[in-house]
């Protein structure tokens, strides 16, 4: 059995993780931190984990986290900068569910998320953890950026048109919405139930930190010679607790001697076991994924002009997230990618 610790286990994403690993058949779960409640029951925080999981939390101690095969960190930016150097160090592998390797150019990290970084050595051992075009380097990665909810539904949304060079990639436009558990547990005024039920809102319109993650994950799938992505993103808030649903506006580079557009994308995921390309025509849904690590695509090509538009829906928690971070560890050990995963959606 794989040995598993995970790091910071109060938030959602910590939940998700164990909700997955408890019943995964190769890993285990020994250890789980939280300074705030060090001593607590996990199934007293989480009661839909009694008779599931029997740890409590504790301390972070890198000692006994170097004990575990593979660390998982879902804690706020900034956190696993400061434990990283010291925990690699031991020998066991981490994947870090934050956003604190994922960007390559530290000083480009610290605009977006204000405050220097902690350790920009490790930022180049660092594999962002994309399976669909990174499967290869997840195998050998001592350290694994599990990407943003946002940018892991949008670049599959657009890595088959990426990847072939058909659309303009100095204009992308992209709308995307997300339920709240996008904005992590904490408190906010925003998220509280008469604020966000029966609302539905843009946010971070002239700019959001997932932006540079995007682009530069768009830009790693492109051909080389090809111009460099650039993105319009506007985030959206859904009165809903968790889900993405994310539209991409391309334009063919030429209409005319576009592929059948069904077909490439069907080729391009026919061996990847989360990415489901919907019969030609249906629009996906968030609820068909909901609690699952499936992502779910459409493509359309309006009135046969030269737009290109793509819908994709995750769950943020899962695909997005907590899924996404499992699917890497079972590359990483060899296992069956979907060990622990193959779960159906929750619907209704």
């Amino acid at each position: 059995m794989i040995k598993v610790g995970i790091v910071g286990g109060t938030g959602y994403t910590g939940v998700e993780l164990l909700r997955l690993l408890s019943k995964h058949p190769e890993a285990e779960v020994v250890v789980i931190t939280s300074r705030a409640e060090a001593g607590i029951p996990v199934a007293d925080l989480y009661t839909n984990l009694r008779g599931h999981v029997d740890l409590c939390f504790t301390e972070p101690d890198v000692a006994t986290l170097g004990e575990c095969d593979v660390v998982f960190f879902a804690t706020p930016h900034g956190v696993a900068q400061n434990l990283m150097p010291a925990l690699l160090a031991t020998g066991t592998r981490v994947i870090d569910l934050s956003a604190d390797f994922r960007i390559r150019d530290p000083e480009l990290w610290a605009r977006w998320y204000n405050q220097t970084h902690g350790c920009p050595e490790l930022i180049s051992q660092a594999v962002y953890g994309v399976p669909e075009y990174q499967r290869e380097a997840i195998k050998q990665a001592r350290l694994v950026a599990c990407p943003g909810c946002y940018p892991t539904a949008i670049q599959l949304g657009l890595l088959p048109l990426l990847e072939q060079n058909l659309v303009d990639s100095e204009h992308l436009i992209i709308d995307a919405a997300s339920g709240a558990t996008g904005a992590g547990r904490q408190g906010k005024v925003d998220f509280l139930l008469t604020e966000a039920g029966d609302n539905f809102k843009a946010y971070g319109a002239g700019g959001h930190r997932h932006l540079p993650e995007i682009e530069q994950s768009l830009r790693d799938m492109q051909p080389a010679g090809s111009k460099p992505a650039q993105v319009t993103f506007v985030p959206h808030l859904l009165p809903m607790i968790r889900g993405i649903h994310a539209t991409t506006y391309a334009r063919a580079l030429d209409a005319n001697t576009l592929p059948d557009l069904q077909a490439l994308f069907e080729e391009r995921f026919a061996d990847e076991p989360f990415v489901d390309v919907m019969p030609a025509g249906v629009h996906p849904q968030t609820r068909s994924v909901k609690g699952s690590n499936m992502c779910r695509i459409s493509v359309f090509q309006p009135q046969q002009r030269d737009t290109i538009v793509v819908l994709s829906v995750i769950d943020n928690l899962t695909k997005g997230a907590s899924g996404q971070a499992v699917q890497n560890m079972n590359i990483m050990f060899g296992l069956a990618e979907n060990a622990g995963l193959d779960v159906v959606a929750l619907l209704p």
